[in-house]
């Protein structure tokens, strides 16, 4: 199983700022930012640490959401809160069982759940069925839906 990176998508005042604060937090690999609306930026990366999620949120204190590929077919999501709200999921789920990934690990409807109430932390209007279809889509790369998702939390300028 190969692993090609994920995105990390968070409040910063800068792109420097941003990186620095990532390398800090044990993400590797930092590549291309994308800067949406409103100082949120999405950031590729080739790998994170286990805690890399919390060190970030914890440094910035502001909400993040993030996304790990497998091989582009399956999205792995993250997210929390400065208040340590979390949230998981997956994108994918038809390719993630071709990988015999346990699907009732990652229940759709307490993600959606978690989703919403991310949202509302973030400061941001969420769209509930949206965020739902893109936990339960399926797409040729997982990278499509994890950009649907961003649209769905209702992320300035995300497209």
């Amino acid at each position: 199983m190969g692993n090609s990176g994920g995105t990390l998508t968070t409040r910063s005042t800068s792109t420097r700022e941003l990186h620095q604060l990532m390398r800090a937090a044990g993400f590797t690999g930092i590549d291309d930012t994308e800067v949406l609306a409103e100082g949120w930026q999405v950031t590729d990366f080739a790998d994170a640490g286990r805690r890399s999620l919390a060190n970030l949120v914890q440094r910035t204190g502001t909400p993040a959401v993030m996304v790990s590929f497998l091989d582009s077919d399956v999205g792995f999501i993250e997210a929390l809160t400065p208040d340590g709200n979390s949230w998981d999921g997956l994108l994918n789920r038809e390719m993630a069982k071709s990988y015999e990934i346990p699907l009732e690990q990652f229940p759709v409807e307490p993600a959606v759940a978690g989703a919403l109430a991310w949202s509302a932390a973030a400061e941001l209007t969420p769209d509930e069925e949206a965020i739902r279809q893109t936990l339960t889509r399926s797409a040729l790369f997982a990278e499509e839906l994890s950009s649907a998702l961003l649209i769905a939390l209702g992320l300035p300028g995300a497209t």
